[in-house]
């Protein structure tokens, strides 16, 4: 079987769901719940261990051509969620050639050494202190340049192989966490988890120099991806999360044309989950609000917990979603944030680290979520991510789906 069949046998399957009346459904669900007139709270799995995933060969890839291994083994996961989770999980009704980008890079690279067993791209690392023997001389902004000629040959062999099943389009780069604005996580890889929190206290003003130098990196490159055009301005999604509101992607107007002001702004700062709210404040927070002003609205934290910080949170500009974590109080969170912004709530992981579920326990953890959200008049999302294992079971992540479906729905 040919490359071009096997894709458009993929396509065609993909384009029923995509077309459907099911499809702008979950949209509108998605959108509700970001623009705080939730339905019902929607569901979300993302970050799945692929490797442990296959049921027969639905996941095993059959094309040579990269660009079309590529295409391929995004249809197959795309159905293969449709087939066995669903949840939420709403598709675009196009197939999307990413722009191809070139980064000359910030001036330092990551030295590291991985520790222990590497499971599916999952393991521990040890981060060396880049900065003891360099500065900060040697970091820059990077040079971003868009590779018009190669995306046009990939568009055209995608768009020759099905352009007549679905519309193929030339897509940007989404503002999720490629394009977030990620500076304690950059740091924590170039010093080290121990070296960067004892530098807050040891070294505050040359760590202040640090973030601020990296801040202005940030802000830097997206201008140039702005400027460019190769920004994503109709994402269904930011990150893991939703990312469907009024008054962006086609909505805006001229989309065709990057705006900052039409996408969704990033922020986090998982390594500061260790750290006071004062200290979070000044070292994240405090540059966080310079770097998302020009975005039109913001999603806040990713691992972290928030529960307690929510107030140092508000002062930052066009914030509209904020993670919450299994490692925070969802009682405390839904009560501060209450009708003002929307949650995104994150179910524990682990539940299914062992490869059978427990039922009772994501009950109980599901329905602690609801019922505190529903309490406070919460606009709210459940995405189940970083799921680093199912011990080589499936079954029990189709489990979680139907039981965190079954109580949205009669929610």
């Amino acid at each position: 079987m040919s490359d071009k069949t096997v894709i458009r046998e993929l396509a065609s399957q993909y384009a029923e769901f995509a077309r459907s009346d099911g499809n702008r459904e979950k949209i509108r669900l998605h959108r509700a719940v970001n623009d705080l007139e939730m339905i019902r709270p929607i569901v979300l799995i993302d970050e799945i261990p692929w490797e442990e995933m296959e049921i027969g060969d639905e996941l095993a890839l059959r094309c040579e051509d990269e660009d079309c291994r590529g295409l391929e083994q995004e249809l197959r996961r795309s159905l293969y969620k449709l087939k066995h989770m669903p949840a939420d999980l709403a598709l675009p009704d196009f197939i999307g050639v990413g722009k191809v980008i070139h980064s000359t890079g910030i001036g330092v690279e990551v030295e590291e050494e991985q520790i222990g067993k590497n499971n599916g791209g999952i393991s521990s690392h040890k981060y060396h202190n880049v900065f003891l023997e360099k500065g900060l001389d040697m970091l820059h902004n990077p040079v971003i340049t868009y590779d018009e000629e190669e995306t046009l040959k990939r568009f055209t062999k995608i768009g020759e192989a099905v352009g007549d099943i679905l519309p193929v389009k030339i897509t940007g780069q989404p503002t999720g966490y490629e394009l977030g604005c990620k500076t304690w996580d950059t740091i924590a890889t170039l010093m080290g988890a121990d070296d960067l929190l004892m530098g807050l206290v040891e070294e505050p003003e040359f760590m202040h120099q640090l973030v601020q130098k990296l801040t202005d990196i940030f802000m830097n490159t997206v201008k140039q991806y702005e400027e460019q055009n190769l920004i994503e301005m109709e994402p269904l999604y930011c990150h893991s999360a939703s990312a469907s509101v009024s008054g962006m992607g086609k909505e805006a107007g001229d989309y065709e044309h990057n705006n900052l002001k039409k996408v969704w702004g990033r922020g986090l700062a998982q390594i500061l989950a260790a750290v006071s709210p004062a200290m979070h404040d000044e070292f994240d927070i405090q540059y966080m609000i310079k770097a998302m002003e020009p975005f039109g609205y913001v999603y806040y934290g990713c691992c972290e917990p928030l529960d307690k910080k929510i107030d140092i949170l508000e002062q930052i500009p066009n914030l509209r979603k904020i993670s919450i974590t299994p490692w925070a109080d969802i009682n405390t969170a839904a009560e501060r944030i209450g009708s003002r912004y929307v949650i995104s709530c994150k179910p524990n992981p682990a539940q299914l680290s062992l490869g059978k579920l427990d039922r009772n326990a994501v009950y109980k953890e599901l329905s602690a979520i609801l019922a505190a959200c529903k309490k406070h008049g919460c606009s709210f999302e459940l995405v189940l991510k970083d799921i680093s294992t199912v011990n080589g079971n499936p079954e029990c992540l189709f489990e979680w789906e139907k039981i965190a479906m079954e109580l949205v729905e009669g929610y």
